[in-house]
């Protein structure tokens, strides 16, 4: 990200604002392909921030400089590009649109005061994105709509518009309508509602302004009828819609005052036709993005608390005010080191300020918990990959600074004499396991380092060392963000591969059994000698392990049965049947034999094991397997081929709940053994066009079918002998 030498196509200094107001937070959301990346660099091009528009297919955008994201020709991380128009400094956060990479997307919501809704109009949207602006529309958050890819020869503007107002609401409305040309196809001019002028982009950008022409006119009426009530609807004066309905023409000054204001209270959506290419309403969107959308100290402040929980008064977003900044996004650049985009809420972030840095609560997902008091010597202005060094960074604003030892995404940097913490934001879990191993003992090092360099910078991404089956597991969002993680760890210099999931199963025996241990050797001088019969008994499910002693006559010396059990404990761990651990389990030591020179502490713990062994011969040994609770929200339709798909996992479905959130949505309650869930989150998407989502606890362990359990044993016999 720390690009700072020669900066492609950038024009001019970044640009730097002494007061809140004069900032506005924008994050642009909508599915992959929507034009999102596009539309940034048509409206950095038009306030002439870069000399001209880049190519999501040649690589060349601001946006997309991650390696991935140009290989793959979409968006895969969180982006910042500022623009300045009218002297409002306007940061563009593009996000990706891909499922995976919505860690990414809830880190450019943490930082914006509103949200663009990118829609094709061409491919409509995805149901994601409807469940987004659900989400924005809970939290209050500002949004409007820009409908793009329209001289495409497939668009339907008016098509899109109705699906945005199905999916979205009734007060989502245009503000413009788009004129085509004599083709048919080109977007030469828009038709303004409020206005009743004609945009004229025949001749390029900026549009010329003029009268539309007389027929025109009667073709935006009911158009126009609609939005003029909409936005009527939402006046503080409670006497225009009086007006309006009784014939008065309301001057548009008034109409645009209440447009602005109802905006900002995100109680209306205005929808904006735009062609990026040819810059075709952009200077439409610009002026919703500045005149509309709030500015940071009109946009709520999370919460914050002292390092030891305590709560403290409100944050107001004040220049003058103490410093609490948030990290809400951090790269690791090899050259530079960490490169954090920093939200500040309060106060003015300047170079060379003692600062202190904390990260709690993250510490199941490998972030501990951290606190440290770093300096800030520089601050940055980003603009995609590059940054350009600023003086200051006030409350409201975006900056990035560099070379932090510490600093994590969701960290909060607050003043070093008065620490706080901000509340974080929901991050989803990652519940797509992905296992790896490094091709060389050079290979596990530099994978040690690279992997903490990732965790830093994804909260979205989990690594868990297990200890059962001595697997190294990256859990990620899903196929693509593996895919992303895995190339960045290979760019990184590590040579690794894949390899399948293992789930820690368990062994216990199906049945009463008896083992004969025998360690006898003699081969001169010291031997070894230790005999013991046990009896073997299968306790119910969660018992642990019990020991009895059962022993008459000393036929085993008392010094020895610790040595048994033992013995016993470590063939248990080891496994009997296909190398997992045993449990549930009741062991009684019967008889022996001992020699008064021969006998060890080590060689009856060897017995122990080898009775252990011979009953699980004997007898039958029963395979466990994890079994998870899971509730999984989907939209009603979907329920059906949910339920029907978790019994071809085994799973068993408990009940079905509608989902207090509303919207016909349906939480399906189930357990399902885990080794069914191991790809579960790819195919849930997949099943529910990305609509699904579901989350998952322990529940116990049960019985492995037969069938499935003898094919474990005979892959761990042929694997071991």
């Amino acid at each position: 990200m720390a690009q700072k030498a020669q900066e492609k196509g950038v024009t001019g200094p970044a640009p730097v604002v002494d007061e809140p107001g004069r900032v506005r937070n924008v994050v642009l959301v909508g599915h992959s392909g929507a034009g999102k990346t596009t539309l940034v660099e048509a409206l950095l091009a038009a306030t002439g921030t870069i000399g001209r528009a880049g190519s999501v297919v040649d690589g060349t955008t601001v946006s997309d400089y991650d390696p991935a994201a140009v290989r793959q020709q979409r968006s895969v991380s969180l982006s910042c590009a500022p623009l300045l128009y009218r002297d409002i400094k306007v940061n563009l956060l593009d996000t990706p649109g891909y499922a995976d990479f919505v860690g990414e997307l809830r880190a450019g919501l943490r930082a914006a005061d509103a949200a663009l809704f990118v829609v094709s109009a061409v491919d409509g949207m995805d149901a994601a994105t409807g469940a987004l602006w659900e989400e924005c529309a809970a939290v209050g958050m500002p949004r409007a709509v820009a409908v793009t890819r329209l001289d495409h020869q497939r668009a339907d503007f008016e098509e899109t518009v109705a699906l945005c107002r199905e999916t979205f609401g009734d007060n989502v409305l245009p503000l413009y309508l788009p004129l085509h040309g004599d083709d048919g196809i080109s977007v030469e001019g828009l038709i303004g509602l409020i206005s009743q002028r004609l945009f004229d982009y025949s001749g390029g950008y900026p549009p010329e302004l003029r009268e539309p022409d007389p027929q025109h006119l009667p073709a935006i009426a009911d158009s126009r009828g609609e939005l003029l009530e909409g936005i009527i609807a939402e006046s503080e004066d409670e006497t225009l819609m009086d007006r309006y309905l009784g014939g008065e023409e309301i001057e548009a000054s008034v109409i645009v005052d209440d447009l602005e204001k109802a905006v900002a209270h995100a109680t209306f959506f205005p929808v904006i036709p735009v062609c990026a290419e040819t810059r075709v309403g952009i200077d439409a969107l610009l002026e919703i993005l500045t005149s509309a959308f709030p500015s940071p100290p009109e946009h709520t402040l999370p919460a914050v608390a002292g390092l030891n929980g305590d709560p403290r008064a409100p944050l107001t977003c004040d220049a003058a005010g103490p410093l609490v900044a948030e990290v809400v996004k951090t790269t690791v650049d090899p050259y530079v080191g960490r490169v954090s985009l920093v939200r500040v809420f309060s106060g003015t972030l300047r170079p060379e300020t003692a600062v202190h840095i904390a990260g709690h609560g993250m510490e199941e997902r490998g972030h501990a918990d951290h606190d440290s008091d770093e300096r800030v010597t520089h601050i940055y202005s980003p603009l995609g990959a590059q940054v350009r060094e600023v003086p200051y960074c006030v409350a409201g604003d975006i900056c990035a600074i560099t070379k932090s030892t510490t600093a994590e995404t969701g960290d909060t940097i607050s003043g070093k004499d008065d620490p706080v913490l901000i509340a974080p934001w929901e991050m989803p879990e990652p519940l797509l396991p992905v296992a790896i191993v490094a091709k060389t003992r050079s290979d596990e090092d530099a994978l040690a380092k690279n992997l903490g360099r990732l965790v830093a910078g994804d909260p979205t991404l989990r690594l868990e060392r297990n200890p059962e089956t001595h697997q190294l597991v990256l859990w990620c969002m899903g196929e693509a963000h593996a895919d992303v993680v895995l190339d960045r760890l290979r760019a990184g210099g590590v040579e690794l591969d894949t390899e399948p999931v293992k789930v820690a199963l368990r062994e216990t025996f199906g049945a009463s059994s008896r083992g004969h241990g025998r360690h006898v050797k003699q081969s001169g001088g010291h031997g070894q000698y230790a005999v013991c019969d046990i009896a073997v008994e299968p306790l119910p499910r969660g018992s642990g392990f019990e020991f009895v002693d059962r022993v008459v006559g000393g036929a085993v010396p008392n010094n020895y049965i610790p040595s048994v059990e033992k013995g016993v404990r470590a063939q248990m761990e080891r496994g009997i049947a296909a190398g997992y651990p045993v449990v549930d389990l009741r062991v009684t030591l019967l008889d022996g034999k001992a020699h008064s020179v021969d006998s060890s502490d080590a060689a009856f713990q060897t017995a122990g094991s080898l009775a252990l062994k011979e009953a699980a011969d004997k007898g039958h040994v029963t395979l466990l397997e994890p079994v998870d609770e899971i509730f999984i929200r989907v939209p009603d339709s979907f329920v059906g081929a949910v339920m029907s798909d978790l019994s071809s996992r085994r799973g068993r479905v408990l009940g079905t709940t509608p989902d207090e959130g509303g919207a016909e949505k349906t939480v399906v309650h189930a357990e399902v053994p885990a080794t069914e869930l191991i790809r579960y989150a790819v195919e849930l998407r997949a099943m529910t066009s990305g609509t699904g989502g579901f989350r998952r606890a322990f529940a116990r362990y049960d019985p492995m079918p037969a069938q499935l359990a003898d094919q474990v044993k005979k892959e761990h016999v042929a694997a071991h002998g």
